[in-house]
């Protein structure tokens, strides 16, 4: 089933791509991953453009590609925090302890789960646990590790910034992996 995803999923990748080969190298770059044309960033985009591109730049950046997700997903947690999330929540949500604060915010992420999740099904399993079951950016791949390095940095960043510096955020078991029906992300508070 296709569906929509929020255009970040390419926005915050583009640059990691221009860091890497420029701003004309980076459109080359989308373009060979089978991405027409750059989203403008005012509307959900057809998830099958996010895919391709995630898909693509596994496939063909190698061991360089967790470390390029992982960035794309900072980068599009810092647009949230900086256009999404209104600046008095965000003030709120640091004043709380860490248990009322991840608890207002996960409630808060699965609420807009549709612009990452796309058509994909997300859960929340309380405040410290996310589940995506049949995630579009990992559909039809098979790994042996969990490959969801975007989504997991997403995650980490904004309970880094508005739980307590000290969360981490893991991908414990993949859609990708044998036997493995959902990506979980499990965030931990030191």
């Amino acid at each position: 089933m296709a569906g929509l995803i929020g255009p970040n999923a390419i926005l915050q990748m583009m640059p990691v791509l221009e860091r890497l080969a420029g701003r004309e190298g980076a459109m080359n770059l989308l373009w060979q991953a089978g991405v027409a044309a750059l989203p403008d960033g005012q509307q959900m985009i057809p998830e099958g453009e996010a895919v391709r591109l995630h898909q693509w730049l596994r496939r063909e950046m190698g061991e360089a590609a967790p470390a390029m997700s992982a960035e794309a997903g900072r980068n599009t947690a810092r647009y949230i925090l900086a256009h999404r999330i209104p600046a008095v929540a965000q003030r709120l949500l640091r004043v709380l302890p860490a248990p009322l604060a991840a608890r207002a915010l996960a409630r808060a992420i699965s609420h807009h789960a549709w612009t990452f999740a796309g058509s994909g099904q997300f859960s929340s399993h309380g405040p410290w646990c996310f589940e995506i079951a049949d995630n579009p950016l990992v559909r039809g791949e098979a790994s042996d590790t969990c490959l969801c390095h975007w989504h997991a940095s997403v995650f980490e960043t904004l309970y880094r910034d508005l739980v307590h510096p000290d969360c981490t955020c893991r991908e414990t078991c993949c859609g990708a992996q044998p036997r493995q029906g959902v990506c979980r992300f499990e965030i931990t508070c030191r």
